[in-house]
């Protein structure tokens, strides 16, 4: 028997950052706050839920790096095809320069939330919705675990 009290989607859960297990408890510690970054990308250890690891193994989270890089440049593409509609692309005057300066400060402000994103995402293709997760405990992965390594990253 399923849990009926489910009521996010894939998207939902992964853009919100909740367990991709469950769907129920949340990845961060702290809420994110663009005006306070600091803590906004600690995680807990374990779901506090359904107590499914979010340290799957020692480097879990390096390939996040390419996830957010692949964001950034969809952000970039983005801003570029948005300022050549509607200011113009020149290299006569500035106005390249102008967007290059705009993109980096939207990247810049952006980062802290890119990297939640990232994360969220990456272990959402990692471990999978359980809709008996009550039921079933989440997969044991202490073998692959090095505490002494553990948020090495």
């Amino acid at each position: 028997m399923a849990d009926t009290d489910i009521k996010r989607g894939y998207m939902s859960s992964t853009f919100g950052c909740y367990c991709p297990r469950c769907r129920q408890g949340k990845l961060y510690k702290n809420k994110y706050s663009f005006f306070n970054w600091k803590g906004s990308t600690a995680m807990h250890t374990n779901c506090e839920v359904c107590n499914q690891p979010f340290e799957l193994e020692v480097g879990f989270y390096y390939g996040t790096s390419y996830v957010s890089y692949a964001m950034s440049v969809a952000i970039s593409v983005a801003t570029f095809i948005a300022w050549w509609v509607f200011i113009g692309i020149s290299v006569d005057d500035n106005r390249f320069m102008f967007w290059l300066i705009t993109n980096a400060i939207i990247l810049i402000a952006l980062q802290p939330f890119l990297m939640r994103l990232s994360r969220s995402l990456w272990i959402s293709w990692f471990v999978k919705y359980n809709p008996y997760w009550r039921s079933e405990q989440p997969e044991d992965a202490s073998e692959r675990l090095n505490p002494d390594q553990g948020n090495n990253w």
